[in-house]
């Protein structure tokens, strides 16, 4: 296996979870902002790792399996985490959501690709604007530097519940047929 520039980003990535959790869990009041600056760092390589991938044409198997798996570890532990902090179940409720719909997705790729039709779930538009909403709730409410940035989180993280909910319709309907028919 040849590593590259995206490959070596996507690892990156992985090894700043247990930082992530750790400047979670550190007392201290600059907690909160090492946490919502690792996250985004987190974030902005799971962006730039994607790109370069495709610009470079330096696109892996190992790289498309390992970037899904770092961005889902690392929301998942994000959600985890403000589900704890905020003990809400307002932030409680979108997050069972999100994270629901990435097991739910998650399985349906993979039962996609056992019959040869992976490209049918291909990440959409709808996919990308809300991993944006999602990455900007998460950060902010891992930051939370005043009552603003903190309803500005929790708007965006309802906008991400929501755009969860309809990108995972869309990818159930796009299946639809696959799903719903027998082999018999």
């Amino acid at each position: 296996m040849k590593l590259n520039v995206p490959i070596y980003l996507t690892l990156f990535r992985v090894i700043l979870i247990p930082f992530f959790v750790l400047a979670f869990y550190i007392p201290g009041s600059w907690s909160a902002f090492f946490t919502a600056l690792i996250f985004l760092i987190a974030a902005l390589t799971d962006w730039f790792d994607g790109y370069l991938a495709r610009k470079l044409g330096q696109t892996t198997r190992f790289g498309a399996f390992l970037d899904p798996v770092a961005d889902k570890i690392m929301v998942t532990i994000a959600l985890v985490l403000i589900t704890e902090d905020y003990d809400a179940w307002w932030v409680t409720i979108p997050a069972i959501i999100m994270i629901s719909r990435e097991i739910i997705i998650s399985a349906l790729r993979e039962w996609m690709a056992e019959i040869g039709k992976r490209k049918n779930v291909a990440v959409s538009y709808i996919g990308k604007v809300k991993t944006v909403a999602q990455m900007t709730a998460l950060t902010w409410l891992l930051w939370q530097p005043c009552d603003w940035v903190i309803y500005a989180g929790l708007i965006a993280l309802y906008v991400a519940a929501a755009l969860t909910l309809w990108s995972m319709c869309q990818y159930l309907w796009v299946s639809r047929d696959d799903l719903l028919n027998s082999d018999d």
